[in-house]
């Protein structure tokens, strides 16, 4: 690349341009997902939002791609970026919240936890996921199913407008009036074709929940699995759940009462008050006295760490398939993958109870949605060595194997999946061509990169 070119790209923008061999680089091009070894032709950390549709221009005119990225976590299916531009987001962190419109508006690089803060002094909450600690754009561009999905939906079917870059360098805003079709796209579909700046989206009015964990040993984790199958028949939609499988590592940051320990575990979040939550939740709790149980009322705000989800970067595989029915014939072969007496590498071996508002019909809900599936199944873990990477990697196919006779013609969720199956992997057909064509009007060069390939 001409030093010209790069030092007007310096002259342009309010960030940083850090190309290899700088010092900062290897930071600069770090992802939160540490297997992901990101070696782009360049990294741009924006400074203001203006320095995304330079960037975009910059690209034009050197032949080069651009991939934006908050904080990676899905970054291992981002695919090679040797032609391209790495846009870092992170330091565009602006929230603006209307508690009379009940809306937020984010800039591109904003995490869900700082949302969730700025929301809470008005008894309000966002679609966040399991977890406060991802970005807001990514996780609602892949649709973003969280705590509150089985009563609103995904995250996805509730934003209002998006600030973008189109792939010709030009800013546009994007809502249900204006560029519906790529409205449409960017609302679940990954996205392509288009750099989000900026996202309205609404928030929900929430001060409480009741919310929590209940663990039992491993050794029960049959019960445990067959007593969640038949309590989810019977919870309303005002209740999400999952039933996880975990072991977790014994290490000095995991707390005593856990550490080392492999357990069953239902995590659970009940937006009614204590007394109904309390008769909801007592099913769970008779099928055995728990190891653990946290379950209690709990701020809104705190909805984003009952899942105990990772605070820091670490490397991590992990593979997600849908279940049109979860059976009692499921439950067996998925206590059977990581129950008791199996040496499973997986850290997690996850079941999330869908449905509710994820498979309704209400209006135009964008690419993500209606999910017909019933629930998720996702395995993760952590690969220390390449020879964990490898047991690790054997045994999401042979989850993917044990789940085959349940799963459908969509075969995943994009937030769920860091091996990059593309949006054929995870969409219905129809749903997968109209995102191509999409992404082939406004981005025919696919000079813009998702973490998803439209192949």
């Amino acid at each position: 690349m001409r030093a010209l070119g790069l030092e007007s790209l310096r002259d342009t923008i309010a960030g940083e341009v850090v190309a290899p061999g700088d010092a900062g680089w290897d930071q600069a091009r770090l992802a939160w997902n540490l297997l992901a070894d990101q070696h782009p032709a360049l990294v741009v950390i924006a400074g203001e939002d203006a320095d995304i549709a330079s960037t975009v221009r910059f690209a034009r005119g050197n032949g080069l791609r651009v991939a934006a990225q908050a904080t990676g976590h899905g970054a291992t299916s981002l695919g090679d970026l040797r032609d391209a531009i790495l846009l870092q987001t992170s330091r565009l962190n602006g929230i603006s919240i209307d508690p009379q419109a009940r809306t937020a508006r984010v800039q591109a690089g904003t995490l869900w936890r700082d949302v969730i803060a700025a929301a809470a002094g008005h008894g309000l909450v966002g679609l966040h996921g399991m977890s406060g600690e991802v970005g807001v754009i990514g996780y609602t561009l892949g649709g973003g199913i969280g705590w509150l999905a089985r009563r609103e939906g995904f995250a996805s079917s509730h934003v209002r407008g998006f600030e973008v870059v189109t792939a010709d360098g030009e800013e546009r805003h994007v809502d249900v009036d204006h560029e519906p079709d790529l409205f449409w796209a960017l609302r679940g579909g990954g996205g392509n074709p288009a750099i989000v700046t900026g996202a309205e989206f609404a928030l929900f009015e929430l001060r409480e929940a009741f919310a929590g964990s209940l663990l039992w040993p491993l050794e029960q984790a049959h019960d445990v699995a067959h007593g969640y199958l038949a309590w989810i028949a019977t919870v309303p939609d005002t209740v999400t759940s999952t039933l996880k499988l975990m072991r977790f590592p014994p290490l000095p940051a995991i707390p005593e009462p856990l550490r080392g320990r492999a357990v069953a575990m239902v995590t659970l979040a009940f937006t009614g008050d204590e007394a109904q939550g309390t008769e909801l939740v007592a099913p769970l709790r008779a099928i055995a006295p728990p190891y653990l149980d946290t379950v209690t009322t709990i701020p809104a705000a705190g909805l984003g760490d009952i899942a105990g989800d990772p605070q820091e970067p670490l490397p991590a595989v992990g593979r997600a398939a849908l279940l049109q029915k979860l059976t009692a014939e499921t439950v067996d072969a998925y206590v059977e993958l990581a129950g008791p007496g199996v040496n499973s590498p997986l850290t997690i071996l996850e079941i999330r109870h869908l449905g509710g508002a994820l498979a309704a019909e209400a209006g135009d809900s964008g690419a993500a949605g209606p999910l017909e599936a019933e629930a998720l199944v996702y395995g993760t873990g952590s690969p220390a060595t390449p020879e964990m990477g490898a047991g690790l990697n054997r045994a999401l196919e042979a989850m993917s194997q044990a789940m085959a006779p349940w799963t459908g013609q969509r075969r995943t969720l994009l937030t769920f999946d860091e091996q990059g199956p593309g949006i054929r992997g995870a969409f219905p057909n129809a749903v997968a061509e109209r995102l191509a064509s999409v992404s082939s009007a406004y981005d025919p060069d696919r000079r813009i990169m998702a973490n998803h390939s439209l192949d």
